[in-house]
């Protein structure tokens, strides 16, 4: 069994947990992923089965397509909903113009740094880890591309928006970005993963399926090697 499988990952586990699941109920150590998704977001998850796993630094090197929803008003320690307040503020002033003007101003080529709570290394240590144990540590900037961040809907407090952007971006750093931009603060409240490179949401196997799967019922869900290569030739 070499390949490709599509997952929804679902919120509250990380990209590693649902590696651990699939290992289990294939029955195979051989499992990996490609482009690491944060706990609480949920959607495209990329998994490599077997020889499958030699695909992975093509594959995580593909663009994002993200939809999501930010709380204006709101900081936390981690950039989304789900951390430590930092500070809240009032958000009333903020115009659906000035959301979609702040975030039109973060498209093209830039450089990021990783927030503190991220996957990001340092000595071989993710950098939430040193910040778990309260040790500040260098966080080297990183090129990124912003394609497009378009604004969807306003409904205070929340304003969603749709991300397309390179690997190694972090939304919860473009949309606190945002934030400041407006005078309000924001944070994430919801991500999904719509699309990773040309693999999109409506391919991705439903978690309550990956629960109870065998290798028996993977048939229309997982990709071979040749249909991967293939379509990844194709698309690049």
């Amino acid at each position: 069994m070499d390949g490709l499988l599509i997952v929804d990952k679902p919120a509250g586990l990380t990209s590693h947990d649902v590696v651990d699941v699939v290992r289990r109920r294939l029955g195979m150590r051989r499992v990996g992923h490609a482009g690491t998704l944060d706990p609480m977001a949920t959607g495209v998850l990329i998994l490599l089965i077997g020889q499958g796993t030699k695909l992975a630094a093509t594959l995580s090197q593909e663009d994002k397509v993200y939809e999501g929803r930010m709380r204006l008003g709101l900081t936390t320690d981690t950039g989304d909903v789900w951390g430590t307040p930092r500070g809240s503020a009032d958000y009333a002033h903020v115009t659906p113009e000035a959301l979609a003007a702040a975030m039109a101003r973060l498209v093209g080529a830039q450089e990021q740094t990783p927030p503190p709570i991220s996957a990001a290394k340092y000595r071989g240590r993710p950098l939430y880890d040193w910040t778990r144990r309260g040790i500040e540590v260098p966080r080297k900037a990183r090129p990124i591309t912003v394609h497009a961040f378009t604004l969807l809907d306003v409904a205070p407090p929340e304003a969603g928006f749709r991300l397309h952007c390179s690997k190694g971006t972090y939304v919860r750093s473009l949309v606190e970005d945002v934030g400041t931009a407006v005078g309000s603060g924001a944070c994430v409240s919801s991500l999904r993963r719509m699309r990773s490179g040309s693999w999109a949401l409506a391919e991705a196997m439903p978690w309550p399926a990956v629960e109870t799967m065998t290798p028996a019922t993977l048939s229309g869900w997982f990709r071979p090697m040749p249909r991967v290569v293939f379509r990844t030739a194709v698309s690049s």
